[in-house]
């Protein structure tokens, strides 16, 4: 179903993505070392609906030149994530497209051509330092309380000096010379931002001594060949920018526009942490989020949209790619407020359930959750999963739960498990028969009238006309219904249930 909602929504930008040059390309380029969290997810969207926004591409890019800290199957899982959430990539390592290939460790060959261009024009050079010798530097600085930093020893040999270090075959890494003359960059975010990095940092590595480009240098690289025309990404980034830009006026080539989005923070202030098992997507989809719900939860916390939402429904995906206004995005830090992601996904369940086209799939959902929660009643003919009852059921409890778990808990096992009759206390003949007598009236009730409030009012008068204590009633309606010991309400039960379901147990145990 969720592929279906976005098909009509992305066919067109499909169509035509290798057929048409788009003025604007930009690309999520996350690093394959663990789970998509809350804060990717919320890069990959923005990114995702500003290319949308703007009749451009959207590109994801995987950067695993850091081999030593790839998780194996990250990249399919973070793959598998961004369809459920509903962003797909126009160009990517499974679809492929004309930028490609889409994983740096495949383009390494590239990096390799271009860092000479950088060695050639003397933007960069060969630096023999052992790792030794930078440990002694960095004990050294921090000894005098000073921020550690190379102190561009190498960038000082003569090519000549180079040479020779390198008919010896010493081990080397390229570094790439940083100016020390700061200047200012615009950010769509955030205005004019000036960062002097040459205070806090030397000259830094480009190409590590196995070979491997840094994050930095293939990134600026891999942009430029991709075309990328805006880089939105987080502002924790936006000190590395002018080092990005220093490496583009090194090539010649012309940088993107760079825009960075606030951070996110946890509900108390404290930042959102990669450790925390609750902000990863995957955690999110076992809870039974709905990926509509979790995606305006995401923009709840950092802007980029007018105020016209609030309190009002879901922004669709259309109007979501619709209303995105870069300009409109917070420069503050946003918290994320975990009870509005429950009334979101409450609102996307309510949607679903009005609309008949999507009971299929949610009939699907609830017999897979049910058949896991209960697994042990799987094979004895005692849940009940007919597609009427489950929509019947979800009507009923639109307003009542927030996902679709909590459809499965101890206390409503009675929707889904037919009681067993054996599990029913030993009823005396007199109340056997009045349960024949109950479930003979019931007969002739209109459905329409197993309701809560009609239906308490119905049992204390049937109670007191045929002279059973209403507690006594209660108690054996409950363990026919449901075989609970506590639970909701009896009425309730009922109205849950409805006219045949609870006719249908009735006469179970009294036949």
């Amino acid at each position: 179903m969720q592929r279906n909602i976005l098909r009509a929504a992305n066919f067109q930008f499909l169509q035509r993505r290798f057929f048409k040059k788009y003025h604007v390309r930009v690309r999520f380029a996350p690093s394959p070392t663990g789970h998509l969290h809350l804060g990717g997810l919320r890069t990959a969207l923005y990114n995702y609906l500003f290319a949308r926004n703007n009749n451009g591409t959207f590109i994801l890019r995987i950067e695993d030149t850091d081999q030593t800290r790839i998780v194996p199957g990250a990249v399919e899982k973070l793959q598998d994530d961004l369809l459920w959430a509903g962003i797909i990539p126009d160009e990517d390592p499974t679809r492929g497209g004309p930028t490609g290939p889409y994983v740096q460790s495949s383009r390494l060959e590239l990096y390799k051509e271009q860092v000479l261009k950088l060695l050639n024009n003397e933007s960069a050079y060969y630096c023999f330092c052992t790792e030794t010798r930078l440990n002694l530097l960095r004990k050294e600085a921090i000894k005098c309380g000073q921020i550690p930093k190379y102190d561009n020893r190498c960038r000082h040999f003569s090519k000549e000096e180079a040479k020779e270090m390198l008919k010896k075959n010493s081990s080397y890494c390229i570094r790439f010379k940083l100016s020390s003359t700061p200047k200012p960059f615009y950010d769509m975010v955030y205005g004019e931002v000036l960062h002097d990095i040459s205070k806090t940092e030397g000259d830094p590595v480009i190409i590590k001594s196995d070979g491997y480009p840094t994050y930095h240098f293939a990134n600026v690289v891999d942009d430029h060949f991709m075309e990328i025309s805006h880089v939105l990404r987080g502002v924790e980034w936006q000190i590395s920018t002018p080092k990005h830009i220093m490496l583009y006026n090194a090539f010649g080539w012309d940088p993107p526009k760079y825009g960075h989005l606030p951070l996110i923070l946890n509900a108390d202030g404290s930042k959102l942490s990669k450790r925390q098992g609750d902000i990863k997507i995957e955690s999110f989809r076992e809870q039974g989020i709905f990926p509509l719900a979790l995606l305006n939860y995401v923009i709840s916390a950092g802007g980029g949209f007018h105020k016209e939402q609030q309190n009002q429904n879901l922004y669709s995906y259309q109007e979501l790619i619709k209303k995105f206004d870069i300009n409109k995005l917070k420069v503050n830090s946003g918290k994320l407020m975990p009870e509005k992601l429950l009334e979101f996904n409450k609102l996307e369940m309510i949607n679903l359930v009005r609309n008949e086209k999507n009971h299929k799939f949610l009939t699907e959902r609830i017999k897979r959750l049910v058949l896991k929660a209960f697994s042990e009643r799987k094979n004895d003919g005692s849940l009940q999963l007919d597609d009427h009852h489950i929509i019947s059921t979800l009507k009923w409890s639109q307003n009542r739960i927030s996902t679709l778990n909590d459809l499965v808990t101890e206390e409503l096992a009675f929707l889904w498990i037919i009681p067993n009759i054996a599990s029913v206390p030993n009823i005396q003949t007199e109340c056997s028969n009045t349960i024949k007598l109950l479930n003979a009236e019931l007969v002739e009730i209109d459905a329409s009238n197993y309701k809560t409030d009609w239906m308490i009012s119905y049992l204390r008068e049937f109670a007191e006309k045929n002279k059973i204590p209403f507690a006594a009633l209660m108690k054996i309606l409950r363990s026919i219904l449901s075989g609970l010991k506590v639970g909701p309400p009896v009425a309730e039960m009922m109205e849950i249930l409805g006219k045949d379901r609870t006719l249908l147990r009735l006469q179970r145990c009294v036949s």
